[in-house]
């Protein structure tokens, strides 16, 4: 459950780097910021989603 949450997250976090690459980087009629910013909102939603679920079904303790 733990390598799975650091999995999203590091890739969340390569997103965010790839879309900062791509806003500078690209030419202003580029879509591929665009896209590497939605993906970065798409998988912090569902990782959102994920433990908001695991910690309903009990997989994630109620204490730290």
């Amino acid at each position: 459950m733990r390598y799975v949450v650091l999995a999203v997250f590091a890739l969340i976090i390569f997103s965010l780097a790839s879309g900062l690459y791509y806003v500078f980087h690209d030419r202003s009629d580029s879509k591929r910021a665009v896209k590497a910013l939605a993906v970065r909102v798409g998988l912090s939603v569902g990782l959102f989603v994920f433990l908001m679920a695991a910690y309903y079904f009990g997989l994630v303790p109620g204490r730290l």
